[in-house]
């Protein structure tokens, strides 16, 4: 689902060539300020599957906002989609897309969000959902895929391996691919994050901060704000910064060098780590376009990041959905105070327990009477 002449360029070990926008008209062009989130996809509400995937509450942290210094401070928090996380926004687009077109198999590689996503809302939708996962993925993701009825297959490598062996599957047996950037559905599908942003604070951000790994939520949180202000609705862009792991960093690289070049990912954050970020020049390009950033935390970093966000706000984040606190930490001193700053929350912490008890202490004595602890 790339431009058949731009792939012809396609190189080995690179993120993808010609990778394809869906283009769209607003349903309501009479009062497009009166607008509803669906309205800005392609396909007619009547084809979305009957599961509440969006409207997730844009949080003000009251604790958080008191320690960083920054009243104007907001949690977009995702991981209240139906599965935990924002990855049901592409997966409900793509649903729709099938049911809308007759179509029943649908396959995905995934490090464990969105083979999960899809399997919940291919549920809802009666939709045939194939996985390819690497067997690193988090055991909580597989277990989602497999109570959902999805058929798992696990790789023997990492995540780009996993990716290209679900193309070659997909080819075969002509499922559908919701492979991440390939089908262009999964960056119109995550925009409707920015469109909420934008309808629930009533005006565009100063700041957003995006986890980044292969860039597609970074391109659908550009699109978003690109659609809204080509329709007239917004009348600038926010500066966006694409937070990276440091073991993870291929797209901070290239924005550095001009070049894409192989990396061996290796992080605590699962969802971000890809040694090839598929929607890399895609996401080049949006950096460059808009002024955007680039920012490398480290997993020590991510870590005190999930624990400080979940032991100030309650809201108990994967290491890949921190990484936005992470990142807005390391770079808080250079922003002015009163900017309006969004945090993009994009995973429940339940997904990769393993991780979070990294930075934990685990009680070592159990107690048999009340006077040992209170005297």
């Amino acid at each position: 689902m790339v431009c058949p002449a731009c792939s012809k360029k396609q190189e080995l070990n690179k993120p993808l060539r010609g990778i394809l926008e869906v283009d769209f008209e607003l349903q309501d062009e009479d009062n497009p300020e009166k607008f509803n989130v669906l309205d800005f996809l392609p396909v007619r509400a009547k084809f979305f599957p009957p599961i509440p995937v969006g409207n997730t509450p844009l949080w003000r942290p009251v604790n958080l906002r008191k320690i960083l210094g920054f009243s104007n401070l907001f949690l977009k928090d995702d991981t209240l989609n139906p599965t935990g996380s924002l990855k049901d926004r592409a997966s409900y687009l793509v649903a729709a897309f099938a049911k809308e077109h007759g179509i029943k198999d649908v396959v995905i590689a995934s490090t464990g969000n969105a083979a999960s996503s899809m399997a919940g809302v291919g549920a809802a939708q009666g939709l045939n959902i194939t996985i390819f996962v690497p067997v690193s993925a988090p055991k909580a993701k597989i277990i989602q895929s497999l109570q959902y009825g999805a058929r798992v297959i696990p790789v023997d490598g990492n995540y780009d391996r996993a990716y290209d062996l679900s193309l070659e599957y997909s080819k075969i047996t002509g499922s559908l691919s919701r492979n991440t950037a390939y089908n262009p559905l999964t960056i119109e599908g995550k925009k409707t994050v920015s469109i909420e942003i934008f309808k629930q604070l009533g005006r565009v951000p100063d700041y957003i901060f995006v986890p980044v790994g292969d860039g597609v939520i970074l391109g659908g949180v550009y699109k978003g704000f690109r659609d809204l202000k080509r329709l007239g609705l917004a009348d600038t862009i926010p500066v966006v910064y694409a937070i990276q792991a440091e073991g993870s960093d291929a797209i901070c690289k290239a924005l550095e060098n001009g070049s894409f070049e192989p990396i061996n990912a290796r992080t605590v954050a699962d969802s971000i780590s890809v040694n090839i970020p598929r929607n890399g020049y895609y996401a080049i390009k949006q950096l460059k376009d808009f002024g955007g950033k680039c920012v490398k935390v480290n997993d020590g970093e991510i870590l005190e990041a999930q624990k400080l966000l979940a032991s100030t706000t309650g809201l108990f984040a994967e290491p890949a959905a921190s990484a936005s606190l992470a990142g807005f930490i390391k770079v808080k001193d250079t922003l002015n105070r009163d900017s309006v700053v969004v945090l993009l929350i994009t995973g429940n912490g339940l997904k990769d327990i393993d991780a979070a008890k990294r930075r934990l202490e685990f009680p070592q004595r159990a107690i048999r009477n009340i006077e040992e602890i209170v005297r």
